[in-house]
């Protein structure tokens, strides 16, 4: 290879060399100016300590989630604790979401992505998340579209081959360009009841059940001397007897009391509240919880309201030779048991303000009439003896 030779390699290598690093810098400017390249934060600097609203929204439907003295309550139910721990989720995994895939897409491909803003288009909508501060101004917006799914390699008998494995998002307002992220965000929808606190009544150490009935002959009372003792119905009738089974299975009723959603805006005559079925439940601890249950609501679901009340505890008596030492001991036990049924008193207190709707298959042990829980009579005859004829 000769000198000239040498020289035009030389300077093709630059040209070439030159080309590619000005196409590496656009593809970056391009990420820069329409989104983020493949790895980068798509919300990168998103203050997540700064976020005091959340709205969700779809064509149809809309959902906002504020913080409010360091809560955050849903709007759609009148302020209703929300979860903290979904919510928490979210912000982390929208802070820390990182692009597998960026693309560019026109305008007549934004349908099939489902990535049209809600209200902009009757197909291909998709579901748009606003993160607003305390002066109620947008910090980022994010549109998040059609579904990544995968196909299972090992078949499911219950059908459904699939699974979501990424999804399609959008910043709306870098239009033009798409990109895919691992995050199938299934949970993320404005459904108020979905964002929901559900922690609920927690009633233990229950002592006695009571089914207020409407008439009085199908009232019934249960109770117990000890907190894993027998239940026995009170005012047995001569030839009545409990029948035990069914009465233990009103335990799983109230050790196990959940809801599904917070009713708004709904007067007692329209819940059936006005003219409720009434359990009591009276616990070792001397509390009082009058449960009201309602009309109906769909197939499975019944309104359902709850007011807690406390009994004094027993004064403590001192004994006729106690002890210094046992005093100070006792006394303390005493003043123990006091804090803990007014703790448990006043996390009752705070689920009264609300009606709920709950799952009518809870009650259904409880909800029944007396004769329910008396053991069926055996059916007594004379008989043929064994080793007697029958008559032809």
């Amino acid at each position: 290879m000769n000198r000239n030779q040498l020289t035009l390699l030389l300077a093709g290598v630059i040209v070439f060399g030159g080309l590619g690093f000005w196409s590496q810098q656009s593809r970056k400017e391009t990420y820069r100016s329409g989104g983020a390249g493949m790895g980068a934060k798509l919300l990168a600097g998103l203050p997540v300590n700064d976020v005091a609203q959340i709205t969700i929204r779809q064509t149809a439907a809309e959902l906002n989630l504020v913080r409010k003295d360091d809560e955050w309550q849903v709007k759609e139910r009148d302020g209703y604790k929300a979860n903290f721990q979904n919510i928490s989720d979210f912000l982390r995994k929208a802070a820390e979401l990182k692009v597998v895939q960026s693309e560019k897409a026109g305008a007549s491909q934004l349908p099939r992505l489902e990535l049209l803003e809600p209200g902009k288009g009757t197909n291909g909508a998709g579901t748009l998340i606003e993160f607003r501060g305390n002066d109620g101004k947008s910090l980022r917006t994010l549109l998040l579209g059609k579904k990544q799914v995968k196909k299972s390699e090992q078949p499911s008998p219950f059908g459904g081959g699939e699974f979501p494995v990424g999804r399609w998002v959008m910043d709306p307002k870098a239009i033009g360009q798409v990109s895919l992220v691992s995050e199938a965000f299934n949970e993320i929808e404005p459904k108020p009841e979905q964002w929901l606190d559900k922690e609920f009544l927690r009633i233990e150490k229950v002592r006695a059940v009571r089914y207020l009935a409407s008439a009085a002959t199908n009232a019934w009372s249960l109770t117990r001397e000890t907190e894993t003792g027998e239940w026995k119905l009170t005012d047995l009738k001569p030839g009545e007897q409990l029948d035990p089974a069914k009465a233990s299975a009103i335990n799983s009723s109230f050790s196990s009391l959940a809801f599904t959603d917070v009713a708004i805006g709904k007067k007692p005559t329209e819940s059936g509240l006005d003219k409720p079925t009434v359990i009591e439940l009276e616990t070792f601890d001397q509390l009082i919880y009058t449960m009201k249950i309602g009309a109906k609501s769909g197939e499975e679901g019944s309104y359902f309201a709850a007011t807690v009340t406390a009994k004094p505890l027993p004064p403590r008596v001192p004994g006729k030779d106690e002890k210094p030492e046992d005093k100070a001991r006792l006394e303390k036990e005493h003043a123990d048991k006091t804090k803990v049924q007014q703790d448990k008193l006043a996390a009752g207190k705070q689920f009264e303000k609300w009606t709920y709707l709950v799952s009518r298959w809870a009650f259904d042990p409880i909800l029944k009439d007396r004769p329910h829980f008396l053991a069926e009579k055996k059916l007594e005859g004379p008989g043929p003896k064994p080793d007697q004829p029958k008559l032809p």
